[in-house]
């Protein structure tokens, strides 16, 4: 069947095959309709001109924004097309290949520039380490890793290097300079404290190679600003999270009928088990022990890994999970991702997205952007809850500290402090136990005299 097709047959059966609702579906044909009937009128085959042409006309009706959106939109069905032979290539798919951009949204933009050709090769990324200083840091990199560190911040290596391939004649200019010149153009407190953190780095990484340069200076009045500004984390209540339990346990996807009691069982690891969001997306169906009642988180943070016996209660949500994953077919290999979905197991950032939804859905974020509770909290929160289970026990949690946070992972107890957010819950706890002791001190000194 060729494309464009007037009876908008292969445009139907597109959006059929995305499963979305009726209602939802008005607006995508009509942005499918609008391309095929613009397609049908261009005497030229589609290709970049032709496709140039159509955003022009598009952004002469509507905000940029809405360009971008419907072009998104426009390349999946182009793809889908490419897939079945219909088409011969998706011009999107062309430019994000030939400049090496992944980014749709950013070939668009650049497409509607005055000047798109330039556009589009500034989209191209530069090569790495191709700056005068990138050989010393591509060296330095690759030696803290054979030094046995993880070292995988390596992107603000790169993005320094980029910045010296930018700078005119940066090879002539003293390092001192290039450093303030390079912390000065970040656009937040918190950017220009980590690329003095990387210029630090880099210039004792010269000072190693015998170059006479000094170590920019660290700013304290920036790192305290940077801390005042840093996001308090959020303690869920009890009811809080009884909240979020219960919105992922109602989720509802036509598309995926386990997403319910995965969000579901990933938030209880979370806040019973304090794991991380990678640790818990990266668990497999052999990290999983029903006889001993643990998991094995393997590989983590600072290379640890740890075998966390988990309360009755989250095994039971556990193994609740597994009925319904073997229910739905998901693969029972060993190595098979726990979590999972029909094309297999999640990413950190599609596990990300769904779970901020889940918190907008309970009413917990009504805000976007990076304020509000975040699904981390749920780890800060499982540290306070613990802490405050131990003050009600009797327990002194000093004596705990060590325990804790080997089981969250840390190197040590300095990283686990981090997480003792004081709440007044906490605090009301804290001095309880603080006048119990001051009274059986009392008695002593009592006695003595």
């Amino acid at each position: 069947m060729p494309w464009p097709d007037r009876e908008e047959r292969l445009l139907n059966q597109f959006l059929a095959q995305l499963g979305y609702a009726p209602k939802n579906l008005w607006g995508y044909r009509s942005m499918l309709r609008h391309f095929q009937r613009f397609v049908s009128k261009q005497e030229q085959p589609l290709g970049i001109q032709a496709l140039r042409s159509w955003l022009q006309a598009s952004a002469s009706e509507s905000t940029s924004r809405f360009v971008v959106d419907r072009a998104c939109f426009v390349k999946r069905f182009l793809d889908w097309l490419v897939e079945r032979g219909l088409v011969a290539s998706c011009p999107f798919t062309e430019l994000r290949e030939r400049y090496q951009c992944q980014s749709t949204s950013a070939i668009v933009r650049a497409l509607l520039e005055p000047k798109p050709m330039e556009a589009l090769e500034a989209l191209r990324p530069q090569p790495r380490y191709a700056s005068h200083l990138g050989p010393l840091m591509c060296e330095h990199v690759a030696r803290m890793r054979f030094l046995g560190l993880r070292y995988e911040h390596e992107g603000c290596f790169l993005r320094f290097d980029r910045f010296l391939q930018k700078r005119p004649g940066a090879e002539a200019e003293p390092f001192a300079k290039l450093s303030r010149e390079y912390a000065d153009a970040a656009s937040s407190p918190a950017g220009k404290l980590a690329r003095l953190r990387v210029t630090r780095v880099v210039a004792q990484a010269l000072q190693r190679a015998g170059e006479a340069v000094a170590v920019p200076a660290a700013d304290r009045l920036l790192l305290q600003e940077v801390t005042r500004k840093r996001t308090r984390p959020y303690i869920y209540s009890s009811a809080e999270i009884e909240k979020l339990l219960e919105t992922a346990r109602s989720y509802q996807s036509s598309k995926a009928p386990l997403r319910a009691a995965t969000l579901y069982c990933m938030i209880t690891l979370a806040y019973c088990a304090g794991l991380r969001l990678a640790e818990f997306v990266d668990l497999e169906m052999q990290d999983v022990n029903l006889v001993e009642n643990t998991i094995e988180v393997r590989d983590s943070k600072f290379f640890k890994s740890r075998c966390l016996p988990l309360s009755s209660s989250a095994m039971a949500v556990l193994r609740t999970y597994l009925a319904a994953r073997s229910k739905a077919g998901a693969a029972s290999a060993p190595d098979a991702p726990l979590f999972c979905h029909l094309r297999g197991g999640y990413s950190c950032a599609a596990v990300a997205a769904l779970l901020r939804g889940i918190l907008r859905l309970a009413g917990l974020k009504t805000n976007v952007g990076r304020g509000g509770p975040r699904i981390h909290d749920l780890r800060h929160t499982f540290v306070v809850h613990r802490m405050m289970q131990w003050y009600e026990q009797g327990i002194n949690p000093q004596s705990r500290l060590a325990h804790l946070a080997t089981y969250l992972g840390h190197r040590d107890i300095h990283s686990t402090l981090v997480y003792l957010t004081v709440t007044q819950e906490l605090l009301q706890l804290a001095n309880q136990r603080f006048r119990a002791a001051e009274a059986d001190v009392l008695k002593v000194i009592q006695g003595k005299s």
